[in-house]
C-alpha cells in the first residue's frame, strides 16, 4: 500500500486516501487496511468532481487491469478488463473495422469508469448509453463473491452496477458489442446557429440522419443572440481522407499549473466572440479523423491546469420537457450576467432509449455541460442552477458533480433508496457520503 495523490479532473475537491494498486482480476479482493474503512475503485481519474474519491478510505487503483481477454472480430464483441481505457480499444477495434458504440469526450476513460458513470455520447438520441451495449460484467464483492451479471443472470446487480458510481463492488471484466464501420473518418457538417430556437430546430432537423450530434454553445451571448453556437453533426464515412495522421499523444500541453484561473470573463468573451466568428459561412462541410471529432480536448495535455490550483467544477444538467426549454434559456442568461463560463459549453438533446441502469443520468431533454473556476460566486450561482434544474423536473449529472446536496440528489435520482440495498457495505465514496443519507 502507498500514499498517492490520486486526484479527480477537476482537481476539487482535495482529500486525504492511500491508494493499493491492484495486477490481477484472479486475486482476491484486498481488504481494507482497518476496521471500519471503506473502499471505492479507481480508473483513470477523469471523473470532475468526487464519484471517483474516497475522504479518509481506501482506493483500489484498476489501472493495471489493463488486458484484452476477447475479441470475436466478426461479430463485434469485446471482453477486456475493467482498468483498459477506451483509446486502448480504439487503437485494437478500428483498424479491424469496429468503433466503440458510445464514447464520452475523452478517450483515456477506463472501462469500468465508463460503466460505473454509465457515460453517454454525441449518438445518444440513437445509441443511448454505453450500457445499452454491456452484454456483461464480473463483480468481486467484499465478501469474497464473484458475481457474474446480465440483463439475465443477477439482473438487480446489473442493473445497480450500470451507473452504479463504482459502490456495487469491483468490476473486474466487462463484455462490451461494439458496432462496425468503414473507417476512421467522420463526414462532418458545421452549421451556425444564432439563438436557442436554431439550435433546438436543428436538433429535430438532424436526429433521424446523422448519428452524432452535438453543438458549442456562447454561454457569454446575451439578448437576441443568447445561445447561439456552432452544431456540428456527422457521420462515420469511409473517405477519402486527406488530412495528416493522428497521433496517440497530445499535440500540446500545458506544463504547470497556472498561477490562477485564465477562465475570467474577459478570456471567456474574446474568446467565445472569435470562436463563433471563426467560422464565417453558414454550413462547412469536411472529412476528419474520428479523433479530431470526439476527441478535440485530448489533443491538449493537462489542460484541466489552466483553470489554476484551485481547480474547477464542471456542472451538467439535463432539462426534460417544454419548460426544459425555457430552463435553458433562463440558465443561459443567468451564466451570461454572472460573468462566469466556460470555452467549451456544450448543448445536446438527449433521446428516449432507456438506459438498463438503475442510477443512470440521461433521460430525455436538453443536456447543458460547462466549466467553471473554483470561486465562491460559482457556488451561489450552482445553487441557482440547481434551483431551476429541480424546478423542471431534470438532473445532475454525478460524475461531473462536487458539490450538490443530498435533498437534491434525492429529487433527481429517486431509485436512490432502491440502489443502496445494492451498494456493497464496505465500499463508499466522498460522493455518496455527501449525498446517500437520509434528507434532515
Amino acid at each position: 500500500m502507498a500514499d498517492s495523490n490520486y486526484t479527480s479532473w477537476g482537481r476539487f475537491p482535495q482529500v486525504n486516501q492511500e491508494g493499493l494498486p491492484l495486477a490481477w482480476r484472479s486475486d482476491e479482493l484486498p481488504v481494507a487496511p482497518e476496521e471500519g474503512a471503506s473502499v471505492l475503485p479507481y480508473g483513470n481519474g477523469r471523473s470532475y468532481g468526487d464519484v471517483c474519491l474516497n475522504r479518509g478510505g481506501l482506493v483500489f487503483d484498476t489501472r493495471a487491469l489493463d488486458r484484452f481477454i476477447r475479441f470475436d472480430t466478426e461479430t463485434g464483441l469485446l471482453r477486456c478488463e475493467a482498468g483498459v481505457l477506451l483509446a486502448d480499444i480504439l487503437r485494437l477495434v478500428v483498424p479491424q473495422g469496429w468503433f466503440l458504440p458510445v464514447s464520452p469526450g475523452t478517450r483515456y476513460v477506463t472501462v469500468g469508469g465508463a460503466l460505473a458513470n454509465d457515460v453517454h455520447g454525441k449518438n445518444h438520441h440513437q445509441a443511448g448509453t454505453f450500457g445499452c451495449h454491456v452484454i456483461a460484467l464480473e463483480l468481486l464483492r467484499t465478501d469474497g463473491s464473484r458475481q457474474v451479471c446480465t440483463s439475465n443472470e443477477n439482473s438487480d446487480l446489473f442493473s445497480a452496477t450500470i451507473g452504479g458510481l463504482g459502490l456495487t463492488g469491483l468490476v473486474t471484466w466487462v463484455e462490451l458489442q461494439l458496432r462496425p464501420i468503414d473507417g476512421p473518418l467522420i463526414r462532418e457538417e458545421s452549421l451556425k446557429f444564432s439563438n436557442l430556437d436554431e439550435f433546438f430546430r436543428l436538433s429535430e432537423l438532424s436526429d433521424g440522419n446523422f448519428e452524432y450530434t452535438v453543438a458549442w454553445v456562447d454561454c457569454v451571448s446575451r439578448g437576441n443572440s443568447l445561445g447561439r453556437g456552432l452544431f456540428a453533426r456527422g457521420n462515420h464515412d469511409a473517405g477519402p481522407y486527406t488530412g495528416r495522421k493522428r497521433g496517440e499523444k497530445p499535440r500540446i500541453s500545458i506544463p504547470f499549473d497556472a498561477p490562477f484561473s485564465l477562465v475570467n470573463q474577459w478570456s471567456l468573451k474574446t474568446f467565445n466572440s472569435i470562436y463563433y466568428a471563426r467560422q464565417r459561412e453558414r454550413k462547412k462541410v469536411r472529412t476528419i479523423h474520428y479523433q479530431s471529432y470526439f476527441y478535440p480536448l485530448d489533443a491538449i495535455g493537462s489542460w484541466n491546469r489552466i483553470y489554476g490550483p484551485k481547480g474547477m467544477l464542471q456542472y451538467q444538467c439535463v432539462l426534460p420537457g417544454e419548460d426544459g426549454r425555457d430552463a435553458l434559456a433562463n440558465m443561459l442568461q443567468a451564466i451570461a450576467k454572472s460573468g462566469n463560463g466556460s470555452f467549451l459549453a456544450v448543448l445536446k438533446v438527449f433521446g428516449d432509449k432507456p438506459s438498463p441502469g438503475l442510477m443512470s443520468f440521461p433521460r430525455p431533454g436538453v443536456t447543458l455541460a460547462l466549466d467553471f473556476p473554483n470561486k465562491p460566486d460559482v457556488f451561489r450561482l450552482l445553487d441557482r442552477l440547481d434551483d431551476m434544474t429541480r424546478e423542471v423536473g431534470g438532473a445532475v449529472y454525478p460524475a461531473k458533480d462536487a458539490r450538490m446536496s443530498a435533498e437534491s440528489f434525492h429529487r433527481y435520482f429517486p431509485a436512490w433508496e432502491k440502489f443502496s440495498a445494492f451498494v456493497d457495505p464496505g465500499f463508499s465514496s466522498s460522493f455518496w457520503r455527501r449525498v446517500g443519507g437520509e434528507v434532515l
